[in-house]
C-alpha cells in the first residue's frame, strides 16, 4: 500500500535511544572481599557468619518485617538459610563485618544483567549494630562503587515495598532516584507488595560516589564520632 503524500514511511524519524556502538556485556560480580575503612563485605560463609549474625539480629528482629524469609527462632536455622543463600550466584550475598571482625548485616547483589548492564542491590539486612553508623553507608558505596566503577555496570537499582519508608529513605538519602511503583507486585508471608523501584545510572555515579567520599571521609566527623556535615547528593 502506497503512504499517503507526505506520510514518512514505518520508522523513520522517530525519537531512538542514545547510540552505544562500543557496548559490550560486563563480567559478573565475582565473590572478592570489598574492604573499606569501616567495614568490610566477605562473601557469605555460613561457617563464619551464623553465629555473628544471629547475635546481631536477635536485638532487632522487626528487620525481617519486609523480607519474605525469616525471622529464625535459633542459630541452626538461621544457619541452614544461610548455607541455601551462600550457593547462589544470583543472589550474591556478602556479609558485612564491622572492625572488630563480627559479621553484623547482609547484603546482596541480585537481578545481575551483564548484557544490558544492570544489577540490583537488595536482601539488606542491617542489625541494630549496624544502622545508622559509618560503616552502614560505606557498605552501600562499596558495592555501588565495584558496580560501577570496577564492572562498569550502566544501570544501579535498589527496590522495596512500598510501605518499608526506612528503606525508601535509605535509597533517597544514598543517591537513588524514585522511577515509580509498581502495584500489587507480589504476595509475600501472605501479604500484598506493592513494589517501589529506584535507581542511579552511570552518568549519575560521579557526583553520588563524591558525595559518599566526602561524607565518609574521617574529616567529616568529630572526636565523639558526630557528623560534622550531612550527607547530601546534588540533583
Amino acid at each position: 500500500m502506497t503512504p499517503p503524500s507526505g506520510a514518512r514511511p514505518e520508522g523513520v524519524g522517530r525519537p531512538v535511544g542514545r547510540p552505544l556502538p562500543n557496548w559490550t556485556p560486563r563480567p559478573r560480580p565475582g565473590r572478592d572481599v570489598l574492604q573499606g575503612r569501616y567495614c568490610r563485605l566477605e562473601p557469605l560463609d555460613a561457617a563464619r557468619h551464623a553465629e555473628d549474625l544471629f547475635t546481631a539480629f536477635s536485638e532487632a528482629d522487626e528487620g525481617w518485617t519486609y523480607l519474605p524469609y525469616g525471622p529464625f527462632g535459633d542459630c541452626d536455622g538461621l544457619r541452614t538459610w544461610l548455607e541455601d543463600m551462600s550457593r547462589h550466584e544470583d543472589p550474591l550475598f556478602f556479609a558485612i563485618v564491622d572492625r572488630e571482625g563480627r559479621a553484623v548485616g547482609l547484603a546482596s547483589y541480585l537481578r545481575i544483567n551483564p548484557e544490558m548492564g544492570s544489577i540490583e542491590v537488595g536482601h539488606i539486612h542491617y542489625s541494630r549494630p549496624l544502622q545508622r553508623t559509618r560503616a552502614a553507608t560505606e557498605a552501600m558505596y562499596l558495592m555501588a562503587r565495584r558496580a560501577f566503577d570496577e564492572l562498569a555496570y550502566r544501570r544501579y537499582e535498589w527496590k522495596c515495598d512500598d510501605l518499608n519508608a526506612p528503606s525508601r529513605r535509605a535509597a533517597e538519602r544514598l543517591g537513588f532516584v524514585y522511577e515509580g511503583t509498581f502495584r500489587q507486585d507480589r504476595i509475600y508471608k501472605g501479604r500484598n507488595r506493592d513494589t517501589a523501584w529506584y535507581s542511579i545510572t552511570d552518568a549519575e555515579w560521579p557526583a553520588v560516589r563524591a558525595a559518599l567520599e566526602a561524607w565518609l571521609d574521617p574529616s567529616n566527623f568529630d572526636e565523639h564520632g558526630v557528623q560534622l556535615t550531612r550527607l547530601s547528593i546534588p540533583e
